[in-house]
């Protein structure tokens, strides 16, 4: 059985500690740890895991075989670095670091130090996500002609009040690095990374907030496709996330909990999740766990298999080049090459 550390019991934690207690017959969490006495006492009495009184006591506990890093972006690049020197594999919460330069020499200290590095990007593993890659991957789709994404998020002024939110020193961005990261990822892994963006950003009247809540690209891919990104936490009451790719034998999309492709042979078809992949609306967390629990399997059997876990720092690193070209080209006013 595996051992593993958790640091960081804020709001990102419940999803992750529900999957652990789902998964406890291959895992045991050793330990626990955030510097909050009242989230780690309100985090042992509600799922029952043990405490640790210190980061130092999870990174130096030899029987721990991997930690869970669920801390803000601003604190992962110590920490991987920390754990590597430790000798842990490390299952990160996206979004990798605050900076494209930082989440670079994050994925190299990993790579360094031979630990595995997965990322906590789990559209990736939603049902409706698995059967469209693999209608790509069989052709039904045909050559891919275009390939966007939307997501149309509502967060109340309440949200960006909490200290560090969407703030550059913390969360490194607003709303493309800590919401739309999920989709935009999504989209990567179906159709490729874009080569090129025209981006704009900007931070709406709705919200006082130091980072962007709106941001609108169009993409050039390396084969000639292009396509749209369109990205917001301004949109009340909030509506599911999508993601289009359009192909020369049909059309699919995602959205929300249910995937549906149509063929120019006039067939279709349609798989449905059964539950959604984010909380599009006020309350972030307001989604099940089954898919987080699913990159947690992934992780182990990576770690059992000796294998790259499904999402690596270096393929997480893609949708980082993304965002970071789009408030580029926003910035300076010219397109910019991901």
């Amino acid at each position: 059985m595996r051992k593993i550390g958790i640091i960081g019991l804020g709001m990102a934690s419940a999803p992750h500690a529900r999957s652990l207690q789902d998964l406890k017959e291959r895992v045991q969490v050793k330990a626990a740890f955030s510097p909050s006495a009242q989230r780690r006492k309100a985090f042992a009495e509600t799922y029952g895991f043990a405490l640790a009184d210190s980061a130092d006591a999870i990174f130096s506990d030899a029987s721990i075989d991997a930690v869970l890093l669920l801390t803000p972006p601003n604190t992962h690049l110590d920490l991987v670095r920390r754990a590597a020197l430790a000798g842990k594999h490390v299952l990160l919460e996206k979004p990798l670091e605050i900076s494209l330069k930082r989440a670079e020499d994050l994925v190299a200290v990993a790579e360094n130090a031979g630990v595995k590095l997965g990322v906590v990007l789990q559209h990736r593993f939603r049902p409706i996500s698995t059967a469209l890659a693999g209608l790509i991957r069989e052709g039904r789709l045909g050559d891919i002609v275009s390939a966007s994404a939307r997501l149309y998020n509502w967060r109340p002024q309440s949200y960006y009040d909490q200290p560090g939110r969407g703030t550059r020193a913390r969360d490194g961005g607003g709303v493309l690095l800590t919401q739309a990261i999920h989709t935009l990822d999504l989209m990567i892994s179906l159709a490729g990374l874009p080569v090129e963006v025209t981006g704009y950003a900007a931070t709406s009247p709705v919200h006082r907030m130091e980072t962007e809540d709106l941001a609108f690209a169009a993409t050039r891919f390396e084969d000639g496709g292009i396509g749209a990104i369109s990205a917001t936490t301004s949109a009340y009451p909030g509506i599911p996330d999508a993601v289009d790719i359009i192909g020369t034998k049909g059309m699919a999309r995602i959205e929300g909990a249910k995937m549906i492709a149509h063929f120019h042979d006039g067939t279709e078809e349609i798989v449905n999740d059964g539950a959604l992949g984010g909380g599009a609306g006020a309350d972030p967390m307001a989604f099940p766990h089954h898919h987080h629990r699913a990159v947690i399997e992934d992780f182990l059997d990576a770690i059992e298999g000796d294998r790259d876990p499904a999402v690596t720092g270096r393929e997480a690193l893609k949708v980082h080049r993304l965002i970071a070209a789009i408030l580029r080209s926003s910035e300076t006013g010219e397109r910019a090459e991901v």
